[in-house]
C-alpha cells in the first residue's frame, strides 16, 4: 500500500477512535502519526511514552476492533511505538488544525496544558473553528476571533463579540481558547462564565476577616496569573457594584501584563444598564464585533453539517424546511433538528420532509424577506422608485424612506451593517445613523410610527 494510501486509512481509523474511546484519550489520540500498513498490522508513532502505555494498557483492544472493521481483516491489529525523536518529526499543522510542537517535551506540555485547562473551565470539545459554519453573519467575528487566536494580545484586544443568544459567540470565544492550547503551548488559558466570576467574588470576599485577605490574594492570582482570558456573558455583571469594581482590577492587571482579553455579551457596553463608565470605556478600546442571526443559506448549511457529522441519511427538503422555519438563532435550530432526528432514530425512519412536517408541526409557509423586498415595499408605500432609495437623492420624501427601509433591513433581516451597507451601496457608518435615527424617533414621530405599522403589515411581519 503507498504512502498516501495508508495516511488516508489512518486518518480514517483516527477519526473513528475519537469516536468510540473515552474523551480523556483523545489527548493521546490526535498526536499519533502512521509510520507503516503491512499484512493487517498498522505502526502508529507517539512521542509521549504515557500515552503509550496507557493506550497499550486499557484501548488496545477497542482499537484493534476499530482497525479491523474499517479494513475488514479480523486479525487487523495496532502496534504503538514510542520514539525520542518522533517530536521533531511532527507535522507543522495536522488535519484538525492542531500546529504540532518542536519537540516532545513542548508536545507533553501542550497535552497537559489541554487536559488541565479544558478540566478548569470546562471547554467543549466541540467548539473550534474547523466546525463552525461561517455565513455573512458572522463573517466578521469569525475572522476577529482567528485572529486573536493567532496572534493574541496583538491589534485586538480586548475582543467583545456580541449578539442575541445562541448565534455562536461561545463557540468562537471556546474556539480560541483550543486553538490556542494547540498552537501555544506555553500559554494559560481560562475560559469562565461571569455568573462564576461573580459567585467566586462573592465567596472569597465574604470569608472571615482573617482569611478574607489570603483568599482574595488567591482570586486575583486565579484570574491574573493567566496569558488568555475568555469571559462569556458580561452583561450579567450589572448591577453587581463590588463585583464590578473588581472585574475592573482584573482587567487593568491583565490588559497591563499585555494579555489577551475576550468578552461575549448579548448586547453593546453602552446598552448594558448601570454598566460603569470605567467598565464600558474598556470594553470598547478594543474591537467589538457582532453576531447576527444567521441567513436561511447558513441555516441549511449548519444543519447539513450536523447531519453528515452524524451520518443521516437525509432528504434536502427536510433540512430546507428546518432551517426555513427557525430563524431566530442557531441553538433554536440546531435543537428542532435534534427532535426530528430523534424521532427518526426511536421509529426507524429516514429523515424525510414528511417526517419533519409531522414532528415540528410548522406552518410551511415561511417567507425569507430580503433587503429588495423592504425597500420596494417601502418605496411603493411612499410612492418613489426604488432606484430613489438605493440612490443619492437627498429630498425630503427620498431620505425619510431610505432611513426607514434601512431601519427595517435591520430589525426583520437581523443583517449587520455591514451586509445592509452593501445593498444601499453606503458606507456602514451612514447605516447605523440612518438605524439609529430612526430608532430614536419612532415613539414621538407619529408619521415615521404610522409608516413602520402600515409597511411591516404589508409585508406581513409584525
Amino acid at each position: 500500500m503507498e504512502n498516501i494510501e495508508i495516511k488516508r486509512l489512518w486518518e480514517q481509523v483516527k477519526e473513528e477512535l475519537i469516536g468510540v474511546l473515552p474523551e480523556n484519550t483523545h489527548p493521546w489520540i490526535y498526536p499519533l502519526e502512521v509510520s507503516g500498513f503491512d499484512k493487517g498490522v498498522m505502526t502508529v508513532v507517539t512521542g509521549q511514552m504515557i500515552g503509550r502505555d496507557l493506550l497499550r494498557k486499557n484501548h488496545l483492544e477497542q482499537m484493534n476492533s476499530v482497525l479491523s472493521h474499517i479494513t475488514k481483516d479480523p486479525a487487523a491489529r495496532f502496534v504503538i511505538i514510542y520514539d525520542e525523536d518522533f517530536a521533531k518529526k511532527l507535522k507543522k499543522e495536522s488535519e484538525r488544525y492542531q500546529k504540532k510542537a518542536n519537540n516532545a517535551v513542548l508536545k507533553e506540555q501542550a497535552l497537559e496544558n489541554l487536559s488541565n485547562m479544558q478540566s478548569a473551565s470546562n471547554l467543549n470539545l466541540k467548539y473550534k473553528f474547523e466546525n463552525f459554519v461561517i455565513g455573512d453573519n458572522s463573517k466578521f467575528a469569525y475572522s476577529a476571533a482567528m485572529a486573536v487566536a493567532k496572534n493574541p494580545a496583538g491589534k485586538y484586544n480586548p475582543l467583545f463579540i456580541y449578539g442575541n443568544s445562541g448565534l455562536g459567540k461561545t463557540h468562537l470565544m471556546q474556539a480560541i481558547g483550543h486553538y490556542t492550547i494547540f498552537n501555544n503551548p506555553k500559554l494559560k488559558v481560562k475560559y469562565t462564565k461571569t455568573g462564576d466570576y461573580i459567585n467566586d467574588f462573592i465567596t472569597n470576599s465574604r470569608k472571615n476577616l482573617n482569611d478574607s485577605v489570603e483568599n482574595m490574594s488567591k482570586f486575583n492570582k486565579k484570574y491574573t496569573n493567566i496569558d488568555i482570558i475568555l469571559i462569556d456573558d458580561i452583561q450579567f455583571i450589572e448591577s453587581k457594584t463590588k463585583t464590578m469594581t473588581q472585574m475592573q482590577h482584573t482587567f487593568d492587571s491583565l490588559y497591563n501584563k499585555g494579555k489577551q482579553i475576550v468578552i461575549t455579551s448579548d448586547r453593546l457596553p453602552k446598552d448594558i444598564p448601570t454598566l460603569t463608565a470605567a467598565l464600558c470605556s474598556r470594553f470598547e478600546m478594543g474591537l467589538m464585533v457582532e453576531i447576527t442571526p444567521p441567513a436561511l443559506e447558513t441555516r441549511f448549511e449548519i444543519i447539513k453539517k450536523l447531519a453528515l457529522e452524524n451520518d443521516l441519511k437525509y432528504e434536502e427538503d427536510a433540512l430546507l424546511y428546518i432551517a426555513r422555519n427557525f430563524s431566530n438563532n442557531v441553538r433554536e435550530l440546531e435543537g428542532a433538528f435534534t427532535r426530528v432526528c430523534a424521532y427518526a432514530e426511536l421509529t426507524g425512519q429516514e429523515l424525510t420532509l414528511k417526517l419533519a412536517q409531522e414532528v415540528l408541526k410548522c406552518e410551511d409557509d415561511v417567507q425569507e424577506i430580503g433587503f429588495d423586498t423592504i425597500a420596494g415595499v417601502t418605496a411603493g408605500y411612499f410612492d418613489i422608485d426604488i432606484k430613489d432609495i438605493k440612490g443619492s437623492a437627498r429630498g425630503q420624501k427620498v431620505s425619510s424612506a431610505r432611513h426607514i427601509a434601512i431601519y427595517l433591513s435591520r430589525e426583520i433581516t437581523q443583517q449587520s451593517f455591514v451586509n445592509i451597507a452593501k445593498f444601499y451601496n453606503k458606507k456602514h457608518t451612514t447605516i447605523m445613523f440612518a438605524y439609529e435615527k430612526i430608532r430614536k424617533e419612532k415613539s414621538t414621530n407619529q408619521e415615521i410610527s404610522t409608516a413602520l405599522r402600515e409597511i411591516r403589515q404589508a409585508l406581513k411581519v409584525l
